[in-house]
């Protein structure tokens, strides 16, 4: 199987052997002389030989005999192929009477020139074997690159499907900390709200994301009923500030991008006992999507990197090269200056 464009490719190629070909065969046409009915019929079956010379080469002995390495075998099956040519030429010559038809034709004894006649159709079916021959290396080589991009789009895929079965656990497993944090605090009715506001979590999680793409304002709804259950367990003196498009265009993008980033600033960007502030701003121009959240740098750091780190942040990084491809700028900066730990997310959307 080959693509569209070098589908195209090999069909002209096959086109322009063919006009080659005819051209060759026709070009009598030219000459101030009318040739006999013999020479044309003669003229008829070479070029049905050479075509025939042709479509072997390409579609049964490249791929069949030199493809596999057997060259000694190619090169006797070549060597046959000019030998018959050439016998069957001869063969045409006397069968058609083709020597007694041109001395008619030009009103005296022609020299007979075997040997020439010999050497054209050599050339000819050699030309034909090594157009072939090419036709099908490009052919095999267009192939296999194909074959390739199937396997790597199957690849990149299922590491995809993986990284967001790593994901969705994740943020659920952080979800019900919270509500278990709750319930353990004797807050029932904050625990029922919580609970209330995780089902259209699950809901979106469950069912938009299973789909490759999703739409900004999809996106934006599932990231206010985050913030809202965090907020349930966050001090007052907590400021989180969500700045959002005036307005939200028809725009779709990979769904849980964002959530990370907004997890990990949740994580480690509040205190119960020190000033701490969230803020996350996401425009939209155009095409471009910007996504923007800054935290409070605290210096307790967990003693596991990796715990620090977070899972959602690695595969977040990994599915941005996977889904946009150059299309994507990722700034993750801390500022011992600032006091703050901030990224920054720049999508060109399709």
């Amino acid at each position: 199987m080959i693509t569209r464009p070098y589908a195209k490719f090999f069909v002209s190629a096959q086109f322009w052997v063919m006009v080659f070909l005819l051209a060759f065969v026709c070009m009598p046409l030219i000459y101030p002389v009318k040739f006999p009915v013999q020479f044309w019929v003669k003229q008829t079956f070479d070029f049905a030989i050479w075509s025939g010379v042709f479509f072997f080469s390409g579609y049964v002995l490249a791929p069949k005999v030199i493809f596999k390495g057997q060259i000694l075998l190619s090169i006797i099956i070549v060597i046959l192929i000019m030998i018959g040519v050439v016998w069957v030429d001869n063969q045409l010559d006397k069968l058609l009477h083709m020597q007694e038809a041109m001395d008619k034709t030009f009103g005296t004894k022609q020299h007979s020139t075997p040997h020439l006649g010999n050497f054209i159709a050599v050339v000819v079916t050699l030309l034909l074997l090594g157009m072939g021959t090419i036709s099908a290396v490009v052919q095999r080589f267009q192939a296999d690159r194909l074959k390739e991009q199937v396997l790597q789009q199957e690849k990149i895929v299922s590491e995809l499907s993986f990284l967001k079965t790593q994901i969705n656990p994740h943020f659920f497993f952080n979800v019900l900390n919270t509500i278990y944090a709750l319930i353990g605090s004797k807050n029932t009715d904050t625990a029922q709200e919580s609970v209330y506001t995780l089902s259209h979590m699950m809901r979106y999680v469950l069912y938009d994301t299973k789909h490759d793409h999703t739409t900004l304002a999809k996106e934006i709804a599932f990231i206010d009923d985050y913030i809202k259950l965090m907020r349930l367990r966050l001090p007052d003196a907590v400021q989180v500030i969500f700045e959002k498009p005036l307005t939200q265009a028809n725009a779709e993008l990979s769904p849980m991008l964002f959530l990370p980033y907004i997890e990990n600033a949740f994580k480690h960007g509040v205190s119960s006992v020190h000033p701490s502030y969230i803020y996350i701003e996401l425009k939209q121009a155009g095409n471009e999507l910007l996504f923007e959240i800054r935290n409070s740098l605290f210096e307790q750091q967990p003693d596991n990197k990796e715990e620090s780190n977070g899972i959602g942040l690695k595969n977040t990084q990994r599915r941005l090269d996977l889904l946009y491809p150059g299309k994507h700028l990722l700034q993750v900066e801390k500022d011992d200056t600032a006091r703050e730990f901030v990224v920054k997310l720049k999508l060109q959307l399709q």
